[in-house]
């Protein structure tokens, strides 16, 4: 069964470009040790009036947007592999170091799931 990784990730506007440099850098290792597929997507469309919209549930604040990310895996156990091999690699270190960040990593969401639908 297939399973994903997701994220969302409130991140100060200004820094969306330091954030998709990063983002790109770490898409290619994760595809390289075997993830199926890397996105990361930046709010457009936000200002919905029924359910939670994203900026109220990442408890966004003023200069903010929401980063919605995925990465695709054949399965849980070949993401924990994947994940495994990509943070041993010293590039994932050198960029995600909580220091480093153009965003807080305390307020970033993340879990992993199972796809259930796949159309």
């Amino acid at each position: 069964m297939r399973y994903v990784d997701g994220f969302v990730i409130p991140v100060p506007k200004k820094n969306l470009e330091a954030y998709f440099r990063i983002a790109k850098k770490a898409g290619k290792i994760w595809r390289k040790y075997g993830a199926l597929d890397y996105r990361e997507c930046a709010g457009d469309d936000l200002k919905w009036k029924f359910g939670t919209p994203f900026p109220r549930s990442a408890k966004v604040k003023a200069g903010e947007t929401v980063v919605f990310s995925w990465i695709l895996f054949k399965s849980r156990t070949h993401r924990d592999r994947v994940n495994a091999t990509a943070m041993k690699d010293p590039r994932i270190r050198e960029i995600c170091n909580e220091k480093s960040m153009p965003f807080d990593v305390k307020r970033m969401v993340y879990g992993g799931f199972k796809v259930v639908v796949d159309v």
